[in-house]
């Protein structure tokens, strides 16, 4: 079990599964639900610390690591701002 967990092979199960995910939600938001900007940020958040974990299980270079967590950063701003935007209407 060890193997499995320092190969990085449950995070590249879980990316994929946040994918299937996203595509799922978004066929769901044609009819009702939350934004599809909102949705995304917010996944693409979890994602990229997700890739930031298996950057350094992996032993990738370190700029790899700084530019998965830059991106979550990002998306995570992002999903503020929206956030915030939508409450002050």
């Amino acid at each position: 079990m060890p193997d499995v967990l320092a190969s990085g092979s449950l995070v590249d199960l879980a990316l994929v599964l946040v994918a299937a995910e996203a595509g799922l939600l978004l066929l769901w938001r044609r009819r009702r639900g939350p934004g599809r900007a909102a949705l995304l940020v917010n996944l693409a958040s979890g994602a990229c610390l997700m890739l930031a974990l298996r950057a350094a299980l992996a032993g990738a270079p370190g700029f790899w690591l700084a530019a998965a967590l830059a991106g979550a950063g990002a998306a995570h701003v992002a999903d503020l701002w929206l956030r915030l935007r939508s409450a002050a209407r």
